[in-house]
This record gives C-alpha cells, structure tokens and sequence, in this order.
C-alpha cells in the first residue's frame, strides 16, 4: 500500500490543498504513516509466531508435522514466514532514499537563511525541498545586509552562477578603509583591515547587498512549485515510524522527512521544540538594551568611494555609517535604552526642525548627539524623518544546553543563535548553518539517519556559531558601556588635557591593541568557514591571547560583571590571580581618576 498502491486502510485523510498535489508528492507525503504502519504489521506477525510456536511443537508430537521442534513446516506456517519478511522487506525499501523516493525536506521561512537551505539541497538529486512561507507572495521588504568573505566564500562554492548574480548587485566594502573614528573630534582611533584576512585566504572581500535583491536571486534559482506561499508553519510533531508533519497557521498539515526551522528569532518551532512560548519573557529571548535607530537616503559624503565603514565611538552610545551602493547611505544610532522607547519616548521627539534637521527622528538624535563630530550632524541632516525606522535589539545567549534538535527537526540561523548586528555576521552564520545541514544530509541514504546527520551538524556549528554570537555582544557592550571620548594631550594654545577620567585612559590604552584584536577576530571569522572542524583551534587560542584576554583585562575594570555573563567569562576573568581581577581594576580606576 506504500508504493503506489492503495488500499482503504493504508490511504492517508488529505486536506483539500494536499488533494491537489502530483501522486508522487502525495506519495511521499504519505511514506512516514505508511512505515509506521508497516512496523505495526511486522511486530504483529513477530508476536503471532512466537505466541503459536509451543502449538506448533506439540503438534509435531502427534505426527501430524514432520520435522524438528524448531522447523516448522506447515502451509500456516510459510505463509506467516512470508509473511513478515515481506513486511520487512518493504519497510528497508521504504527507509531507503533513492531518486525515485527523495528525501522530502521542508524549510520553515524563506529569509535568508532558509533559501540558501533550499538552494544547497536544490542541486542533490535525492532530495526534494520545500519552502513554507508565511506571506502570500515575494515583495520587496528590508534594508541591505552585509555578507562578509566567509558568507560569500560558501556562496560561491555552492553555486558560482548564483555567486555572480549577487556580485553584480553588491557593493564591495572590504577593500575599503574600515574603522572606528572619536566622535567628538572626527579622528580616526583605529583601523580594521577586512582586505588582508580575505586576500590572503583568496576569499572575497565584503559587500552589501540589498536583502530583496539577494532574496529576489536567491528565489530565482529555485524549481517551479518549491516555495509555498500563504501560510506560516505554526508547530510539528514527529510520527512514530519516522518523519514529521508541518501544521500550518491555516489549518493545514505538510508531511516530510526533515523539517527546519529557519523562522526568525521568533521561531515558532523553536518553541515547539523547547516548549516554551514564541514571544516574551518565556520565550529565551532577551532584550539587549540596546535601541536602534537606522536611516537609509542617497548621500556622498566627502569620502564616498574610499571609506565603506565608519563607527563613531563616544560617552553611552555610538554611530556607524556604511556605504550600500548606488550613491546611498545607510546610518545607525545605537542607544542603551530601556525596551519599548519608540513609544514611550515619542513625546520627546521634535515636532519643528533642529538645526536643519527634519521634525521626530531627525530632530531628536540632532540633540541626543549633541556636541559631537559634525560628520554625524551633516548625515542626521541630510535624512528624512519617513527615512528613519526604530527598533529595539534582542539576542540569546549561546544554546550551549538547550537543544538544536529533535527527531527530524532541526533549528537554523537566528531560531537558534540570533545575535546582535556589530559584526554583521546574522546572515553570514546563517548560510553556515544552512551549508553544514545540505552537508550532512547529502551523505545519507536511510530515512532513519536523519536524527544522527542532524546531531553532527551541532557538533560542526555549536562551538562557532556561540563564539560569534558572544563576540557580537561583547562589541555592543564594550563600545557603549566601555569606550569614552580617548584621553589625548593637546598643544593648541597651550598643553590641554582633554578627557583625562579613567574611561577616557582606557580608551586611549586600548587603541594599539585594538588593530591586533580587529585581526585576529577576522582571522577566526574567515577561518573554517566550512565547518570541517568542530572548533578551530588555531584561531580560537589566537583570539584569546593575542585579542580577547588583554582586551577582557582592560575593559574589567570600568565594565560591571553583566558583559562577562553574557559571555558566560564571568569567572573565568574572576579566576586570573585568585579572583581579584575586576575588582582590583576597578579600584585602580576609580584612584587613578580621582588624582586626574
């Protein structure tokens, strides 16, 4: 009844939806109940031989069996024996993935990360995918992204007509000068050097693309019929002969192999899996403090073509500006702010210009940014209040414990380990995700391996993807919670001290290793990109001695322990030199800046 042929009771209930599909999608969706119901037949079959052995035997005793009381050779008998192998037979054919019966895998979201899944699967002649999307149809949504070296690296491994049409569409900016400039003064304070990291490994350099442009190419290489549109998977449950079953928000069901979840950092499925709630307090996901304001307009800037990226560090909040391309502009205002100001602060806003900046959003981070450099002021000018977007920022911490897994289902980019934007890394680790996942369920060719395929693509992602999304945060909260204006010696009309407070010292003693830190960050970025390893080795005790331990000792001393726990370092900085560390530095901080 599983190979084409139906009968009333192997033929599965369908929606009106799932009636209209081709007979061998219909046949595949129906595999996973139909092997669940073969197991039952051949335990059945199992349970009756063993049960009607002993009569059997004492049949024999009478002469009416001819044979050894463990031979049975009665017409009853073959055919119970045919029987079950039978059974068997059919369920190692059912188990098998072949050409003609794909490994069926469905994808939860077609953002980023799910259409790469769908792209790097779309190529394996064993296994057939599908996208289930929640809106009706693709439309033109979001800013641009950024895709670093290792995220464009793996694309143009995986598919180099697809690698080209993104580069046509992108913007290069790693071949830039790229850093962090005093937002007070307008100086640069250090360099971050992306060209060398990539040129040496013969990666790409970084670009930005805008998001509908890469989702509208990413779509386009795609089959006819493999997204799904209109309806959002809503949870799952796994069958007990294997396989899951999509349940849409629409009321229908999807059935398949494998299902991954790449909905968003609201992953319904998520948190089926944790079983937890989708959104608030419950759902593991944490505000970050941070708010964000994002403007997008056309603009040049004196040093369009030259600078791809600048951050603007100063006292509790910073500003980044990025080239995107086509004589655009793209600028954010992080802001640690309590969660929900977009309403809570709009009384604050403006409602009539300030100093020629536009009424609301312009008009407020005029004054929010007050006294600072006047690269900042002229862009904040430049931009439309319709320009301007807020949102608050939330992460999770690395899910070092909570599962990655269940059965058939398996979570990918930010249902997993969403991060903050520092680093630009959200999409970039995303498309890891989904290559490592391709990867490993290539390699298969029973149904019944899905659980350990999905098991070792953790084991590849786990280490990497936490380490990111801790230094993600670690940026954040060392860029408004640590940096000041630097201290600095001025000579005009007379010797100045300008800013000499403790924070304003550390800034200053942190700009040599900065440039040593900035280096081997992107070293383990770009390191591995494939995954082969499960942790790095080389770049990980690189970016702890040469970066992350004098930077974690530096910043210590003004930082509260909340950084170091977001990092889970707590106590591994603590522990230097029996426990003292942060509260020495500290001590030697707040002294230092009482003699200054």
């Amino acid at each position: 009844c599983c190979r084409g042929v139906e009968s009333d009771a192997c033929a599965p209930i369908h929606s009106p939806t799932e009636m209209q599909l081709p007979m061998n999608v219909r046949r595949s969706a129906r595999r996973s109940s139909c092997l669940a119901r073969v197991g039952a037949v051949a335990g059945a079959t199992a349970l009756l031989l063993h049960v009607a052995r002993p009569w059997f035997a004492g049949r024999e005793s009478t002469g009416n069996f001819v044979g050894t009381p463990h031979t049975l050779r009665s017409p009853f008998h073959r055919r119970l024996t045919a029987a079950a192998t039978a059974t068997a037979e059919v369920a190692v054919a059912l188990d098998q993935i072949t050409d003609e019966e794909p490994l069926h895998v469905l994808v939860a979201g077609a953002g980023v990360g799910g259409l790469a899944l769908a792209n790097a699967l779309g190529h394996m002649p064993k296994i057939k995918v599908t996208v289930i999307e929640k809106t009706s149809a693709f439309k033109r949504f979001g800013g641009p992204i950024q895709l670093a070296s290792n995220a464009m690296m793996n694309l143009k491994e995986l598919n180099r007509e697809l690698y080209d049409k993104i580069e046509a569409k992108a913007t290069w900016t790693g071949n830039l000068t790229n850093g962090i400039k005093d937002g007070i003064r307008s100086e640069w304070y250090a360099m971050f050097d992306l060209k060398t990291p990539a040129a040496d490994r013969g990666m790409p350099f970084t670009c930005v693309v805008e998001r509908p442009d890469l989702q509208e190419i990413m779509l386009g290489e795609l089959g006819e019929g493999v997204v799904r549109n209109g309806a959002g998977v809503e949870s799952y449950k796994l069958l007990p002969g294997g396989g899951v079953v999509a349940m849409l928000d629409d009321g229908t069901e999807v059935r398949g192999d494998v299902l991954i979840g790449a909905d968003g950092i609201w992953s319904s499925i998520r948190a089926t899996m944790h079983k937890n709630e989708v959104r608030g307090d419950g759902s593991g996901a944490t505000y970050s403090g941070y708010t964000v304001y994002a403007g997008e307009l056309n603009y040049k800037p004196t040093d369009n073509g030259e600078v791809g990226y600048k951050v603007y560090i100063g006292p509790n909040q910073y500003f980044v500006v990025t080239d995107i391309g086509k004589g655009q502009y793209q600028w954010y205002a992080f802001l640690a702010k309590p969660v929900g100001t977009a309403k809570s602060e709009a009384p604050l806003k403006p409602s009539e210009e300030v100093d020629g900046c536009a009424a609301g959003n312009p008009a407020y981070l005029r004054q929010v940014f007050e006294g600072w450099s006047f690269e900042i002021h002229d862009i904040i000018r430049a931009t439309r209040d319709d320009e301007v977007q807020q949102r608050d920022l939330y992460d999770r911490p690395p899910s070092l414990s909570e599962p990655w897994h269940e059965g058939h289902v398996a979570l990918l980019g930010d249902a997993i380990h969403a991060m903050m934007p520092n680093l630009g890394q959200g999409g970039c680790q995303a498309m890891e995700d989904a290559i490592v996942i391709s990867e490993e369920l290539e390699k298969l060719s029973r149904r019944s391996e899905v659980p350990d395929a999905l098991a070792k693509y953790k084991g590849r992602r786990l280490i990497r993807s936490a380490s990111v999304q801790g230094l993600s945060r670690f940026a954040s909260d060392i860029i408004i919670r640590g940096f000041d204006t630097p201290a600095k010696i001025s000579f005009d009309d007379g010797v100045k001290f300008e800013n000499f407070g403790y924070a304003g010292i550390v800034t200053r003693m942190l700009q040599p290793i900065l440039p040593v830190f900035f280096q081997v960050q992107f070293s383990f970025l770009y390191s591995d990109y494939r995954n082969r390893f499960a942790l790095d080795l080389g770049a990980a005790i690189g970016f702890l001695v040469l970066g992350g331990i004098p930077l974690l000792l530096f910043s210590a001393g003004i930082f509260d322990t909340g950084i170091l726990a977001t990092l889970g370092l707590e106590g591994l900085v603590a522990g230097v030199e029996g426990g003292g560390v942060i509260e020495t530095l500290t001590t030697i901080g707040e002294e230092t800046a009482g003699m200054l």
